[in-house]
């Protein structure tokens, strides 16, 4: 079902309406370390985000700007770059002519954008910069950087009411009508309505689902989703799946970023993954086949299944960027790898391609179902890479 909001294009893409849920990241490199910030790109660009957001926080970041275009350009990569800009845009958007032309998008923070006087000056400027070169904006609006003068108006006027709102409740609203406003008043400017996004971004699961469910039913501009600082580890994967998928469920929701805080050593690209998971276990988007395979029980004592179910699905990522090219339909697959008699060969029939291997003291087979047929048995010490060669089989035949 097509959300009910306004198509935005950014890039060789569009956000709303019809459009798939696209995914979104962002490099931490120094963005004036050409170099550095181009491996990033590529790297989260070819894991499969589809827009990179790059700080632009400085003249020598916004000078970097058309340099890090060329080399992508040269590496024949189209990657829609997003332009964060805080506090100093207005200067930087005009000093810098050749960064405004070559971004794909402006993230503008009505927070950060200027202070007393100046705010909506600047504000002016950076949305007449985006109506010169024909630029969509991102109006992103965070909890930890709220327009402080409007959070303290909105709570004088709510300490004189009879019944007074929580706090946290006051602020929720500060959110909203900061962004809201601030898209009001772009297109005052003179920016195109279908030129707008929105972000109303905060840490907490159920924060952000209460917003966005009033944010979607106050306006049509397409929504980025995403905890604004999910945290580390499983508990970062955690919070967002579970904000995420009630707000795509509902069909809120135009592009996502999962805000991991990485580990030491572990790629930025862990958070386009995770992304493209969330969509495709919500049934939203396929990004490459998906494998289903069992926790193991007593029945598997056997550690073969669990280096099985990693190896394809290592297989698969290696496989994937040829695959995505050739074969379309390669990303729709199921595949099971399965741990013992019990659930093993009704689950492999579910699947377009399933392994059952054998439990402890089963016999040493594995068949093999193929859209829900038996089709042979796997037996031996080369189990693996006969199964892979199945599933490469299926996909060079069947997913063209």
């Amino acid at each position: 079902m097509a959300r009910n909001t306004y198509k935005v294009k950014v890039g060789k893409y569009y956000i709303g309406g019809d459009a798939d849920i696209l995914v979104q990241s962002m490099t931490n490199t120094d963005t004036a370390d050409v170099a550095a910030t181009v491996a990033q790109i590529k790297e989260l660009h070819l894991a499969g985000s589809e827009i990179v957001r790059i700080t632009v926080n400085n003249e020598a970041s916004a000078a970097a700007v058309p340099q890090i275009v060329a080399e992508l350009d040269k590496a024949g990569l189209d990657v829609p770059l997003s332009g964060d800009f805080h506090y100093n845009g207005h200067k930087l958007l005009n000093d810098y002519p050749d960064c405004a032309k070559l971004l794909a998008k402006y993230r503008i923070n009505p927070g950060n954008v200027g202070f007393g006087a100046k705010k909506d000056t600047q504000f002016s400027s950076m949305i007449e910069a985006a109506i010169k070169y024909d630029k969509p904006v991102r109006i992103g609006v965070n909890w930890g950087s709220l327009d402080q003068k409007l959070a303290a108006q909105l709570m004088d006027e709510n300490s004189k009411l009879a019944k007074p709102l929580a706090s946290s409740e006051v602020l929720k609203e500060a959110l909203l009508k900061s962004a809201l406003d601030s898209a009001s008043f772009a297109q005052k400017i003179g920016l195109a309505h279908d030129k707008i996004i929105i972000s109303c971004k905060v840490s907490q699961v159920n924060d952000l689902v209460d917003i966005y469910q009033k944010l979607a039913a106050r306006c049509r501009y397409p929504l980025h989703l995403g905890l604004t600082e999910a945290g580390i580890g499983s508990k970062g994967i955690v919070a967002s799946a579970a904000a995420l998928a009630i707000l795509i469920n509902q069909n809120i929701g135009d592009t996502i970023r999962v805000s991991l805080t990485p580990k030491i050593g572990e790629p930025r690209s862990k958070e386009v993954t995770i992304c493209q998971e969330i969509l495709q276990v919500l049934g939203a988007r396929n990004f490459k086949p998906l494998v289903i395979s069992c926790p193991g029980c007593g029945r598997t004592t056997s550690s073969f299944f669990q280096k099985l179910a990693g190896d394809i699905e290592d297989f698969i990522a290696n496989e994937m960027p040829i695959w995505r090219e050739r074969y379309p339909l390669a990303k729709n697959l199921n595949i099971a790898v399965m741990g013992c008699i019990v659930n093993g060969p009704g689950e492999s029939k579910h699947a377009n391609i399933g392994i059952s291997l054998p439990g402890t003291g089963e016999a040493p087979a594995a068949p093999i179902f193929i859209d829900g047929k038996k089709t042979t048995t796997l037996r031996g010490a080369n189990i693996a890479e006969e199964f892979k060669e199945i599933i490469t089989d299926y996909i060079t035949t069947k997913c063209v």
